[in-house]
């Protein structure tokens, strides 16, 4: 059995499958190619996202943990300065400095106290509009190249049955042209009419499953930044009350 099963897989790649490719007509070997094009940018997408989405999992659970090690939001980003490019740096960066730039509005209008962060409801409802705007940027940078591996889920298999279809046209114009319709005239153009079927399954197969992952995956990266968002504005409160408590005290 495993002498047949080897010889199966040494006529598939030394000469069968591949010279009935040969064989084929233009159109289907155009169909082919794309498909074939298709499957490598989707495996090289794939990969991709693997390295990229690991890196990134793995900085943000470093980042969280910096974060919160210290008392002042301020201290506690320089804590992670290492980590000030990453996703979620650039997200606590960006609601720190919102929030430093309202307060010192506020100072300069007059009002507020010498520390910490004074902000109304409303102000505090830009900053975590702001932190919502960060996180829909970083989730759309790590999305790029997903769409293709929904492309390639949704259109390889009808590439794939278009090439079947002209290929079995192909096959039945050859048998109305020698006027035999025998296995021997009719099984050669079938079988290379179905390869463009199984290049398509082949292609997206790969795809659908790389396409969900990545989708999971953004959802928890997603979901790991609207956490931190959350932290940081419940932070955010709790330094301004210790730093009004602390006016409080000294009046």
């Amino acid at each position: 059995m495993g002498i047949v099963m080897s010889e199966g897989v040494l006529g598939l790649f030394g000469g069968g499958v591949w010279g009935m490719i040969a064989d084929s007509g233009f159109f289907a070997q155009l169909i082919l190619l794309v498909l074939a094009f298709m499957s490598v940018v989707s495996w090289a997408v794939i990969f991709m996202k693997w390295k990229l989405y690991r890196r990134t999992h793995a900085e943000g659970q470093r980042f969280r943990a910096a974060f919160r090690r210290g008392r002042p939001l301020a201290e506690r980003l320089g804590g992670a300065s290492a980590l000030r490019q990453t996703a979620c740096g650039r997200l606590v960066e960006t609601g720190l400095r919102e929030a430093m730039a309202i307060t010192e509005i506020n100072r300069a209008s007059g009002g507020g106290t010498s520390g910490g962060y004074d902000l109304s409801a409303g102000q505090k409802q830009a900053v975590a509009d702001t932190l919502t705007r960060v996180t829909q940027e970083e989730i759309g940078k790590l999305e790029t190249w997903t769409i293709f591996l929904a492309t390639t889920a949704n259109a390889s298999p009808f590439l794939g049955l278009l090439g079947t279809v002209w290929g079995i046209i192909d096959a039945f114009v050859g048998i109305g042209a020698s006027g035999s319709a025998s296995l021997a005239v009719v099984a050669p153009g079938i079988a290379e009419a179905l390869i463009s079927t199984v290049a398509g399954l082949a292609a997206a197969i790969p795809a659908v499953v790389g396409y969900n992952w990545c989708v999971r995956k953004l959802r928890e990266i997603g979901d790991d930044l609207s956490n931190l968002s959350l932290e940081f504005l419940t932070e955010l409160t709790k330094e301004n009350a210790r730093e009004t408590a602390d006016v409080s005290r000294a009046l």
